[in-house]
C-alpha cells in the first residue's frame, strides 16, 4: 500500500460501523490495518443488506484495504496472540462497552506493558467516563442525544434520524484523525509513551452544532427544525423543476443578486422585503414562492444552465445512479473500479481527500473472514504449523 500512512501499523479489535470506518480511512492512506474478528461470531456487518451472492456491500466497503484475521479475545491463548499483534503496532482500535477490554486483560495498561508507545483509540456510545458510560450505545441513540434528530426534519414533522449511520461514521472519522494526531505528537515530542483516546458516538456530532451552545448560553436560544431552509441565510432550499428538483443557496448578498438576475427579477434586489439577508429570512416563504414559480416551469438542465450563467450557486439533486453517470464524479475519480474475488470488477468510492505527492489507493475490498490468518500468525508472528493448526482446532483463531 502507498500513501502518507504507509509506515503506520494498526490493530483493529472493533466491530460494526464506527471502527470499520476509522480503519478503512487509515487503510485508504496506506496504513497496515490488521482487523480482528471472533472466529465463530464474525462482524455483523458481513450480514448487512444489500447482499450480492451472499456478500454484503457494507462489509466490502468498510473492510476495504484491511487484512482480516480471527481471534477469540476471551481466551488466554487469544489474549497472548493479541498482545503479540499489538507489540509492534502504532495504534489499537476498540469499540466494546467500557471495561470489556480490561476484563480480557487487554486494557491500556496491559497493552502498554508490551508496547509502551501504543496509541489506544476507544470508541463507545457515551465515552469512558460519566454517568452514562456503562450504558450500551448505538448511533441512533447518539443522533438523538447529540441534538441531530431534534434539528433534522421540517417544522411540522417529528424529529428525524439520518438515512445513514451518521453518528458512527462521524465518530469513525474523529477516531482516525485523533489516532494520527496522537502518533504525530509521540513522534514530534520524541517521547516513548502512547496514550488513550476516548471517542464517544455522540460528542463528534454535538461538536458539529457550531454556535448552538453559545446561543443558548447567552440568549436561551434553541434552534427548531427548518427543513431544507437555513436559519442563517435566504434563499436556501430545494426547488421543484419541471422534471425534478435543484438545490440553491445564496448565503451572500452578491449571490442573491445573481439569483434575481437569473430569474429576470432584478426588482427583488431593491424590494423592501428582500433587500437584506435579515429581511429575506423574515419573508422567506414569499421569496421561495417567487423562485420556485420560475424553476417549476423549466427542466432541471435549463434551470441550472441559466442560473450558472448568472453565477448563481445551484446544483441537481442526485441519487447514486446519477453519480455513476456524472462527468465530474468521473474526472475526480469519486468512483474507482476494484477487482474483487467475490464480486468481480466493482466500483467503490475513491479515496478522500486527494494528496498531491502521497495519494492513497483502494487495493481491495473487504476480504473473507480470517483471510490473512496464516499470513499474519505464521508469516509475521512466527507460529509453527502445529501451533497454528491447534489454535484452529480449538477455535481460538
Amino acid at each position: 500500500m502507498s500513501g502518507p500512512l504507509s509506515s503506520l501499523r494498526v490493530v483493529d479489535f472493533t466491530t460494526m460501523i464506527s471502527g470499520g470506518f476509522a480503519s478503512s480511512t487509515l487503510a485508504d492512506f496506506g496504513a497496515d490495518v490488521v482487523s480482528v474478528e471472533h472466529p465463530t461470531k464474525p462482524d455483523p456487518i458481513r450480514a448487512w443488506e444489500p447482499l450480492h451472492d451472499g456478500e454484503s456491500m457494507w462489509w466490502k466497503s468498510l473492510g476495504r484495504n484491511q487484512r482480516c484475521v480471527t481471534l477469540d479475545l476471551s481466551t488466554a491463548e487469544g489474549q497472548a496472540l493479541a498482545e503479540d499483534l499489538v507489540a509492534d503496532a502504532d495504534v489499537v482500535l476498540e469499540n466494546f462497552r467500557p471495561g470489556t477490554m480490561e476484563r480480557w486483560n487487554l486494557g491500556y495498561e496491559d497493552l502498554k506493558a508490551v508496547n509502551e508507545g501504543v496509541v489506544m483509540v476507544r470508541i463507545s456510545g457515551y465515552g469512558q467516563t460519566g454517568p452514562r458510560s456503562q450504558k450500551p450505545g448505538f448511533g441512533s441513540v447518539a443522533e438523538g442525544i447529540s441534538g441531530w434528530a431534534h434539528s433534522n426534519g421540517f417544522p411540522d414533522s417529528d424529529p428525524l434520524l439520518p438515512p445513514i449511520p451518521l453518528a458512527d461514521l462521524t465518530a469513525g472519522q474523529y477516531a482516525a484523525q485523533s489516532a494520527v494526531f496522537a502518533v504525530f505528537d509521540r513522534e514530534m515530542s520524541e517521547g516513548e509513551e502512547g496514550q488513550v483516546i476516548d471517542v464517544s458516538l455522540y460528542e463528534p456530532l454535538f461538536r458539529l452544532f457550531i454556535g448552538h451552545p453559545e446561543a443558548y448560553d447567552t440568549m436561551g436560544h434553541v434552534d427548531e427544525r427548518t427543513g431544507n431552509r437555513s436559519s442563517n441565510s435566504a434563499p436556501r432550499n430545494v426547488y421543484e423543476t419541471a422534471d425534478g428538483h435543484i438545490a440553491l443557496s445564496a448565503s451572500a448578498q452578491r449571490i442573491f443578486e445573481n439569483v434575481a438576475h437569473a430569474i429576470d427579477r432584478e426588482d427583488l434586489v431593491d424590494d423592501p422585503r428582500f433587500e437584506t439577508n435579515a429581511k429575506r429570512l423574515q419573508n422567506v416563504e414569499e421569496l421561495d414562492a417567487i423562485i420556485e414559480g420560475w424553476t417549476s416551469d423549466r427542466p432541471t438542465d435549463e434551470v441550472i444552465e441559466e442560473m450558472e450563467a448568472s453565477d448563481a450557486i445551484v446544483g441537481p439533486i442526485y441519487d447514486i445512479a446519477d453519480a455513476f453517470e456524472d462527468a465530474h464524479f468521473a474526472a475526480r475519480e469519486n468512483l474507482v473500479t476494484v477487482e474483487d474475488p467475490d464480486l468481480g470488477a466493482v466500483k467503490t468510492q475513491g479515496v478522500v481527500p486527494k494528496y498531491s505527492e502521497t495519494p492513497g489507493e483502494v487495493s481491495h475490498l473487504g476480504p473473507e473472514q480470517g483471510a490473512h490468518n496464516e499470513e499474519v500468525y505464521v508469516g509475521e508472528l512466527g507460529l509453527d504449523a502445529a501451533e497454528y493448526e491447534q489454535l484452529r482446532e480449538d477455535r481460538v483463531i
